[in-house]
C-alpha cells in the first residue's frame, strides 16, 4: 500500500511507475478483471459481472495514470520520454478501461 501512495504522489521513478505499475500491473489487473467479467456473464450474473469487471480495474487505471503523470513531472531526463510515458499510459488506460 505504501508503494501505491508513493506512486499516486509521483514519488517513484518514471521507469518504475510506467513499466511496473502501468504496463505489467495494468495488464495483470485488467486481464484478471476481464476474465472474471466473462466468467460471471457466462454464469448469467450480469450485475456481478459489471461490478467485478470495472470496480477494480477502473480505479486502478485512474490511480496509475495520475501517478505516471506526476512521476513524469519529476523526471529529470529527456522530456520526450516523460511525454511518451504520459501519452502511452493515458491511451492505454483509456482503452483498458473502456473494453
Amino acid at each position: 500500500m505504501k508503494h501505491l501512495f508513493r506512486l499516486l504522489h509521483g514519488e517513484l521513478t518514471l521507469e518504475n511507475a510506467f513499466w511496473n505499475w502501468a504496463i505489467f500491473g495494468g495488464l495483470i489487473i485488467n486481464v484478471t478483471s476481464t476474465a472474471l467479467f466473462l466468467f460471471l456473464i457466462m454464469a448469467n450474473r450480469p450485475i456481478s459481472a459489471l461490478i467485478a469487471g470495472y470496480a477494480f480495474s477502473v480505479p486502478y487505471n485512474i490511480i496509475v495514470t495520475v501517478g505516471v503523470w506526476r512521476c513524469a513531472e519529476r523526471y529529470t531526463g529527456e522530456r520526450r520520454w516523460a511525454d511518451l510515458a504520459r501519452m502511452v499510459t493515458v491511451v492505454g488506460m483509456i482503452v483498458l478501461s473502456v473494453t
